[in-house]
């Protein structure tokens, strides 16, 4: 007999995700747009499931989602960083920052950074702090395919898979997050998603963010790069 998710409440006992996580299996969690595949990114096992499942190339990136700066530092990234700082004080929003990473971590696929965020969900930002540590947050579909925002879709497409479903019931849709990649001197729009760009320059205009260093916003791209969330 095929394998069957489990599902898991809010308010329900950790036991049954640190299990699940502990075992290589995914969580399949809410975010602001649809369901995601969570690991813990420093995961091999879990990594590779993700990769698995999804068909995705094992050199692509998986974004991760943390409940604070501090999770991000457990992943080797400089929460120190002034311009990180800035870009943080915008969360939590649908707006993922790769940054660079000071150790290898499957989840960055031998890139050496990592697309982060707090998500601007707070049931999902709540159970990252009592898990005390990031997860991935892929989109819970096969690379190229729609996202999951029903969990009764969801549980069809995790037949056969270790995997437990944090049930948020039907999820908004939408496009997914807002991408900028934070270089030395510059920030790049990698993907134009849910939190508006005009927006962002607007924001970052008023924290100051050319204070102290030099800074740029790119021309944005219209591709939101499905799958890639």
């Amino acid at each position: 007999m095929s394998q069957r998710p489990g599902r898991w409440s809010w308010g329900d006992p950790l036991a049954d995700i640190q299990e699940t996580l502990a075992a290589g299996g995914m969580l399949a969690v809410p975010t602001e747009s649809s369901y995601a595949l969570a690991v813990d990114p420093r995961s091999a096992e879990g990594v590779e499931s993700i990769f698995r499942f999804k068909a995705r190339p094992s050199d692509k990136p998986l974004p991760v989602v943390a409940g604070s700066l501090e999770h991000l530092a457990l992943l080797g990234i400089d929460v120190e960083d002034p311009r990180l700082r800035i870009l943080a004080s915008l969360w939590p929003a649908p707006l993922s920052i790769v940054i660079p990473t000071r150790d290898p971590l499957p989840a960055a696929g031998g890139t050496g950074s990592l697309a982060v965020r707090i998500p601007d969900h707070p049931r999902l930002v709540e159970l990252l702090a009592r898990l005390r540590s990031p997860l991935t947050a892929t989109s819970a579909n096969s690379s190229g395919e729609a996202a999951i925002c029903d969990p009764v879709d969801l549980a069809r497409k995790l037949v056969g898979w270790r995997a437990l479903i944090v049930d948020d019931g039907l999820l908004p849709g939408g496009a997914p997050s807002t991408m900028v990649a934070l270089g030395p001197e510059t920030l790049e729009v990698l993907r134009v998603g849910r939190y508006p760009v005009a927006i962002l320059r607007q924001r970052l205009r008023d924290l100051g963010w050319s204070s102290g260093f030099s800074a740029t916003i790119a021309e944005e791209s219209a591709d939101l790069l499905p799958g890639a969330r």
